[in-house]
């Protein structure tokens, strides 16, 4: 807990820092203070390479070990999604690579973000205590834990994973509770979750704070896949902030995940930190704890860019990198077509982007249907002009989705297009499905439910509400994904491709050098 002598105003809590900072160099801090010191990381996604000058996990390592270097009671965590729609050193291996360097840095603990559902839990358990994959064959799993309060069995109600762990850092317990967005269930494969319900941060939080505290735990820190966006004034909004300020005031660190945003800063006493995502920074958070009652006296935090050009990469975990780079090189660099330009998913103010057009394009020829959908979501990168090989097709679709086929009248055609508008809480959530075989228009003045006007079929004559129609869609939305409940009401479903297959079969077929580009499949009228 937080002493609240030191709640009052961030320029006293920043005075009382610089001061035993300075105590502490000097050797005059009190016996019955320690400095700990948390380093956290979020929103990885198996990002183990650089990105030009940032990021990449040997470089990160560098980082982290420097900062370990400079303080004996430190502890590395992170805040979930550090595997899930990975580049293919990492996917392709089942995100065992990303495992075995996480281990390597010496992680402590984390807690699972959505992503880490992606492949359903009994995936995610594989990897956290080891087991047999078809792809990989047997894995030793994690050398840390992962924690998770808010998953439960539905069937009694129990936490999936331990809710909490307790740390002691010179002589200090300190409780760590970790929770997972609610949106979870809406954006992973249904099926690979069905025996589960999330329910609420702050419920799952507040449950287990008492339990702590009768363990003697004063300090509490929170391990959250969940979060929201910092203003220029300082401000943090979004469901970061909501949970800080309606869950007990014992808690006193939230470490943040899910919105890719760096935040630090300060909601009801409580300090919250993200630090933005594929590994380009992590946050630096330093804890002055009185021994003598377990109350933090300070916390502050500092978000460390990571940045390629000022410090050497780790060798052993560069070596590791290299070994798994090696092992999937032969397939991730065969040349499969070449683009005559970029084609992004970048989506015009209607919602229409070239590259989900050519994604749907593909499913639908591949499976043979007269209409097809792709969600947004599962296209993950750009594709750049020039050769394409396997590897840069398989980082815009990394999920390995199987695509369905079905049937479905006109009348549901219309039902999933304004499902792409839900309401949520007291914001509106827009995905616009990449759609091909059809076009629509739509108008933003109209209520939600009923944004949709006209449906065109691909020769421009008018979609039948009551006739029915051959379609294809991923199995992530077709078993109602992004709460696209309409799909799960058709008929006729057969499983057809997997979607990365259809799409290296399309673009190898196309003239080459092949292009796409917005054709005005999606209308906005106002």
């Amino acid at each position: 807990m937080l002493n609240n002598r030191y709640r009052s105003t961030p320029i006293l809590s920043l005075f009382i820092s610089l001061l035993l900072s300075f105590a502490s160099a000097a050797g005059l801090v009190e016996d019955h203070l320690v400095e700990v010191q948390i380093l956290s990381v979020n929103d990885f996604h198996g990002s183990l390479l650089p990105s030009d000058t940032t990021g990449g996990a040997a470089y990160l390592a560098t980082y982290l070990r420097q900062r370990e270097a400079e303080n004996p009671h430190t502890l590395i965590v992170h805040a979930g999604d550090m595997v899930g729609a990975s580049p293919v050193v990492s996917s392709l291996l089942q995100d065992e690579p990303t495992i075995e360097v996480l281990q390597l840095i010496g992680f402590d603990l984390g807690v699972p973000g959505n992503h880490e559902f992606d492949e359903g839990l009994a995936e995610l358990q594989r990897l956290i205590y080891g087991g047999r994959h078809d792809a990989t064959s047997y894995f030793a799993g994690m050398g840390f834990p992962l924690i998770l309060a808010n998953a439960v069995d539905k069937q009694t109600g129990d936490p999936i994973l331990p809710p909490y762990a307790i740390r002691v850092v010179a002589g200090v317990p300190l409780g760590f509770i970790g929770v997972c967005t609610l949106e979870t269930p809406s954006i992973v494969m249904p099926g690979g979750i069905a025996d589960l319900d999330f329910i609420d941060p702050v419920e799952a939080i507040d449950r287990w704070v008492p339990e702590l505290q009768a363990r003697g735990i004063e300090t509490i820190v929170v391990l959250a896949h969940e979060g929201g966006l910092q203003l220029k004034d300082g401000t943090i909004i979004g469901p970061i902030a909501d949970i800080a300020r309606a869950v007990d005031d014992e808690v006193d660190i939230i470490i943040s995940g899910h919105t890719h945003t760096y935040i630090n800063g300060t909601v009801d006493g409580k300090l919250i930190v993200q630090a933005g995502h594929h590994g380009a920074a992590f946050a630096d958070i330093d804890v002055v704890i009185d021994k003598t009652n377990g109350d933090v006296v300070t916390a502050q935090a500092e978000i460390v860019k990571v940045v390629t050009t000022d410090v050497e990469p780790d060798r052993r975990v560069a070596a590791l990198i290299a070994r798994y780079e090696e092992t999937v090189r032969s397939l991730v660099d065969r040349v499969i077509a070449v683009a005559a330009h970029d084609i992004t998913r970048a989506q015009t103010r209607a919602g229409e982007s070239a590259l989900g057009n050519l994604i749907a394009d593909s499913q639908r020829h591949v499976a043979g249907t007269q209409l097809a959908f792709m969600n947004p979501g599962g296209i993950r990168t750009d594709l750049a002009a020039g050769e394409l090989t396997w590897g840069e097709a398989y980082a815009i679709q990394p999920f390995g989705n199987t695509l369905i086929t079905f049937t479905l009248t006109g009348d549901q055609v219309r039902r999933v297009l304004n499902q792409q508008w839900q309401q949520q809480g007291d914001q509106i959530a827009v995905r616009f499905l990449q759609i091909s075989g059809f076009g629509y228009s739509w108008d933003d003045t109209r209520p939600i439910g009923d944004k949709v006007v006209d449906i065109w079929l691909e020769d421009g004559t008018p979609m039948s509400a009551t006739a029915r129609y051959t379609a294809v869609a991923n199995e992530f939305i077709a078993t109602g994904g992004n709460n696209f409940t309409v799909f799960t009401e058709t008929q006729d479903r057969a499983v057809s491709h997997l979607d990365l297959d259809a799409f290296v079969i399309y673009v190898q077929q196309l003239p080459q050098p092949f292009s796409a580009k917005v054709v005005g499949r999606i209308k906005r009228l106002k």
